[in-house]
């Protein structure tokens, strides 16, 4: 066969990754908050690019009834220029004839507010000079400031933390120059929890004194409230909370010794090593209920997230549900076009400045419709997730079908890729409470009867359910919970229901039959 030079015409469509596509496809993941900053720097990057009021009013109409914000700009140049209208800069800012038709609507109106209390203008005494003279020595205060300065977060009292709260304390139980350097270090090596995870050899080792010193000033510093601060281990951390309580009897020092029974509810090795009955064990366990495990964790300053919810669900009036974005989480961004038109009207063109803005036109215009299309996208998975879901908003978790990426991508013609992003980090609410999307999609469990398949979630609320229900006569294995499951036609494995189990941290049937039978004891 032989080799020779062609030309063919071939039609092919291919997707290119443009910045644009690349930023389109980071909105969609965005959380509302990362949302807000990124738009914020855009506006910042973007002269043409504004936001809008907090009121409901989507654009501007200007005076020949036409959007003021959608007109174009050739159509804006040829009115400005039929009505003679001139680039003023500071036409937007002050118009010379304001000043005068503000003294005419004064005078009609009866609207000045000049003075009428001319004994007003006199100085006041102040009644605390020395309060004057700090409200004065404040930043932004003086005579004739406004209180615009002022921040109110000025005057809140910060939240105490652990180290502040220890620093108080300190020079109360330590005394010596020498103490109080090793003090402050041990205080530095507490984590949130209020432990003490250094090596008392090499901090003394690295502040060159002898060994019997730290722990001298260690013992004082375990002394200090919270009760259980600079505790090394959990037992350590309990022990010191009994002492103060003066509980700590050679029982409770053997229970504490052997924190691994207790978490294996092993009754029976503790009533044998610590020399009790059922009756004091029980009540050992519920002293020891009443003691903090992480003393430091109530002082430590971190603030509370508080979710914003992206879709917000309602019951309709015709028995439906109405689905909504929550307008407290959709951008507010305009393309201001009255700017670009002026501006550019008097760049010249092939000019840096006209080929700046017309960059920032393209950037702005892409960026609004970015955003339009990741609203529609969010509302259009949230609607598909809410009639998947109905059974679930109607009766609850028992309720909830399986459901996965696939058959919400197939129903809204769009790519699985696409609606995982949307629902990442978006939450809804709903009449059930509030949820992460993610929440919806669920692993099909078969049915043991041949028909729809069984939500994760729901069977795992149904062991759970079973599980909290039982007796201490009949404590349920988990044989027996897969036995009921089938008959409530669930199909499935004992493994799984371990697995699932062990997931919500409830212990094995031997396990709570030893702890529900000491607990009836105690109560009886």
């Amino acid at each position: 066969m032989a080799l020779s030079a062609s030309l063919f015409l071939r039609q092919s469509q291919t997707l290119a990754m443009t910045p644009q596509l690349m930023q389109s496809i980071q909105l969609l993941q965005m959380t509302h908050f990362e949302l807000n900053q990124f738009i914020e720097l855009e506006v910042e990057k973007n002269p043409l690019l504004e936001f809008a009021a907090n009121d409901d009013t989507p654009a501007l109409a200007d005076r020949h009834g036409k959007d003021e914000l959608h007109i174009t700009p050739d159509e804006r140049t040829d009115r400005d220029n039929a009505e003679g209208a001139s680039f003023d800069p500071l036409g937007d800012v002050y118009d010379s004839t304001t000043s005068a038709t503000g003294e005419r609507m004064s005078e009609q109106l009866d609207a000045n507010f000049e003075n009428v209390f001319p004994d007003d203008t006199a100085p006041q005494r102040a009644d605390a000079p020395e309060l004057l003279s700090q409200w004065k020595s404040m930043p932004g205060g003086g005579e004739g400031e406004s209180s615009d300065g002022y921040d109110l977060d000025d005057f809140v009292a910060n939240r105490v933390t652990l180290r502040d709260f220890l620093n108080e304390q300190v020079p109360f139980s330590v005394h010596g120059a020498a103490d109080l350097l090793i003090a402050q270090h041990l205080i530095d090596q507490l984590d949130e929890a209020g432990y003490l995870h250094a090596d008392i050899t090499e901090m003394a080792e690295r502040l060159g004194c002898a060994s019997s010193d730290v722990a001298r000033v260690l013992d004082s510093l375990q002394q200090l409230d919270p009760p259980g601060v600079f505790a090394r281990t959990l037992s350590e951390c309990l022990a010191i909370q009994l002492r103060v309580r003066n509980r700590l009897d050679p029982a409770m020092a053997a229970l504490l010794d052997h924190l691994d029974l207790l978490a294996r509810r092993d009754f029976a090795s503790l009533k044998r090593i610590c020399g009790v009955d059922e009756e004091d064990l029980m009540d050992m366990l519920t002293e020891i209920r009443k003691l903090d495990p992480k003393p430091g964790t109530g002082f430590e300053a971190s603030p509370l997230e508080t979710i914003t919810p992206d879709i917000v669900v309602r019951p309709a009036q015709d028995g439906s549900w109405a689905v909504e974005l929550n307008p407290d989480t959709l951008p507010r961004v305009l393309v201001n076009q009255t700017y670009y038109a002026t501006v550019s009207r008097h760049a010249p063109k092939n000019s840096a400045d006209h080929a700046f803005l017309t960059e920032c036109l393209q950037t702005a215009n892409w960026l609004t419709r970015s955003l339009d299309q990741r609203a529609k996208t969010i509302m259009k998975v949230a609607t598909e997730i809410v009639r998947q879901q109905d059974a679930f908003l109607m009766n609850g978790v028992d309720h909830l079908r399986p459901l996965n990426l696939k058959t919400v991508a197939d129903a809204i013609k769009m790519h699985e890729s696409t609606v995982s992003r949307v629902t990442s980090n978006k939450y809804m609410l709903t009449p059930r409470g509030l949820f992460e999307l993610k929440y919806f999609f669920t692993v099909s469990i078969g049915s043991a009867e041949g028909g729809d398949g069984h939500s994760a979630e729901s069977v795992r609320h149904r062991i759970r359910n079973m599980i909290v229900l039982e007796s201490p006569e009949a404590v349920l294995s988990d044989d027996d919970i897969v036995d009921i499951l089938k008959k409530g036609g669930v199909d499935i494995a004992r493994r799984t229901v371990a697995k699932y189990r062990e997931a919500m941290n409830i212990p094995s049937s031997v396990q709570r039959r030893r702890e529900k039978r000491a607990m009836a004891k105690v109560s009886a």
